[in-house]
């Protein structure tokens, strides 16, 4: 494992940062579990969220477990693995079984044509893991409920089609015990966001058929080191990205085009945004966009030379290293980086929201074609509401795309007859929401993120409401063709997802931050009108 700098100024800022934290015997107190170096205010939270340090030896107790449930698996011919589990109970899942080339299916939504494409995926082979921490989250609870009907319906025993993973203790664990779910526990000293080396990274992994021990034996080959003054990838790493923020760069493009590990930077985009925005400041990961060499930009590779920063190295040591590197940042940027203080609070709202008669949506400001805008926009058209939203970006700011989409529908774009695979991807291209981020990036020197609901309310929704006051928002919603009920509950998905968008956009406006809905009356249409105005603006 090794991380370079290739820059000067980031060298020299690190260096500087370093020569502190070392004085201040940092390495081996961070590596030994020390809670108070955060000070008194995180201590309490750090004495209980330090678990990951021992991940990579004390998760090898699971491995026996881990393989009767892949070998039960595979014997009743439970080939199609599904996850269902929000921000840190399935990124690092979905990463590790991208890097092995190993098929997943990641549920982390609420939308329900995403929903309905799991499930309808060849139910006869499915096993599905239920992954929550807290055993209470929303959008977990209901795929569970949607599953277990669906099982029961079909003929199926949900008892041997479901696997649970959560801390012990929790609403989910004695859910299990009562229905009779294979359960795995896991380390509840551990926060989710840091746990891609725990049952919640492991267990879909290795019923998706991943080497989960070389994982574990690449991440142990690098504890010895994190201890050391040098010679310490984590520190180096750390004063790296601490140094730069402190200097003004904080915002961490991640460059990871050529590299093996397939979507670790959609991970490390949470490990670092929800660990490091709160009280006004922060590191803004940016993910899939090109440096603009703007004064408060720091571009970290992943095994590529293009730029400030290079980290090489399989992927289980990444995890561990990236995790005690955002611990690092998160001492120097004075923050807790074990809390995420913002999250609840669009949960809070969201739950408020469901509990109305009807879903307060309010009058659009203007409707152009197939999409209404809702928000206070002197425009009268998408390409000028694109104009307004640009301009209204601070000189140290960003501006954020968060789409309530089904992220996969794009795929579902007609390609012409006899397509090669450039062509096929040109159509997929232009059926993308997350394009959206491409066009409007090609018109500002800000960073452009893109982001999909809910599933970054549980990464970057922190910084977003938590981090500095300079984010401009762009939420994106659309109309329900078939919804999917939730048995057990007075809602149904489109419902939830629809009244998650509304909770955060009100997070939001009462913080100030400029944001503006755009909802799409027909989705397909609605997109393909959303780029067309992109361009032409």
């Amino acid at each position: 494992m090794e991380v370079s700098y290739r820059e000067e100024g980031v060298a020299s800022a690190a260096s500087s940062v370093a020569g502190r934290l070392v004085a201040d015997g940092v390495p081996a107190r961070l590596a030994g579990g020390d809670p108070t170096l955060w000070g008194e205010d995180a201590e309490a939270e750090a004495a209980v969220r330090l678990g990951w340090l021992t991940l990579p030896r004390s998760s090898r107790e699971l491995l026996p477990e881990l393989g009767n449930l892949a070998d039960k698996a595979r014997a009743e011919g439970l080939s199609n693995v599904v996850v269902a589990g929000m921000g840190g109970s399935s990124l690092a899942a979905e990463v590790i079984c991208n890097t092995a080339d190993v098929p997943l299916t990641v549920l982390d939504t609420s939308d329900p044509a995403q929903v309905r494409r799991a499930l309808t995926d060849r139910l006869d082979a499915t096993v599905v893991v239920v992954a929550s921490k807290s055993g209470s989250t929303v959008e977990t609870d209901c795929h569970l409920r949607i599953y277990e009907r669906l099982f029961a319906e079909t003929g199926l025993d949900p008892a041997e089609r479901i696997v649970v993973v959560t801390d012990p203790g929790s609403p989910l664990e004695q859910l299990a015990i009562d229905d009779g779910y294979q359960t795995v526990l896991s380390m509840p000293d551990v926060g989710g966001r840091y746990s891609a080396l725990s049952a919640f990274g492991l267990v879909p992994a290795a019923l998706a058929g991943v080497d989960v021990e070389r994982l574990l034996d690449d991440a142990e080959a690098v504890l010895p080191l994190l201890s050391r003054e040098r010679g310490n990838p984590g520190l180096d790493l750390g004063a790296a990205l601490g140094g730069a923020a402190l200097g003004g760069r904080d915002k961490l493009l991640l460059e990871d085009q050529l590299s093996p590990l397939v979507g670790l930077s959609d991970w490390i985009e949470q490990l670092v945004a929800e660990s490091t925005g709160k009280q006004g400041r922060g590191i803004l990961p940016v993910v899939g966009a090109d440096p603009n060499r703007t004064g408060d930009e720091l571009v970290v590779a992943i095994a590529s030379d293009d730029g400030d920063v290079r980290v090489d190295g399989p992927l289980g040591a990444q995890f561990l290293v990236w995790e005690y590197a955002v611990a690092v940042a998160g001492l120097l940027l004075e923050i807790n980086p074990f809390d995420q203080p913002n999250v609840a609070e669009s949960k809070e709202n969201t739950a408020a929201l469901l509990a109305l008669p009807d879903l307060p949506t309010g009058a659009p400001a203007f409707v152009d074609g197939p999409v209404e805008v809702y928000g206070a926009a002197t425009a009268t058209d998408l390409p000028g509401l694109f104009d307004e939203l640009l301009r209204a970006i601070p000189a140290d700011g960003y501006l954020s795309i968060m789409a309530y989409l089904d992220r996969l529908a794009a795929f579902d774009a007609p390609v012409p007859e006899g397509a090669d695979f450039e062509q096929m991807t040109d159509a997929w291209m232009m059926a993308d929401p997350a394009t959206l981020r491409a066009l409007l990036a090609l018109r500002t020197d800000r960073p452009v993120t893109f982001g999909w609901g809910p599933r970054f309310l549980h990464s970057t929704g922190q910084y977003h409401k938590g981090g500095p006051q300079n984010g401009v928002f762009l939420q994106i919603t659309g109309a329900v063709a078939e919804d999917v009920a939730v048995p057990g509950r007075p809602y149904s998905l489109g419902r939830l997802q629809l009244a998650q968008a509304l909770g955060d956009l009100g997070a939001l406006e009462t913080r100030g931050r400029p944001a503006v809905r755009l909802h799409l009356t027909d989705r397909a249409a609605g997109v393909a009108h959303l780029l067309t105005a992109a361009q032409e603006a």
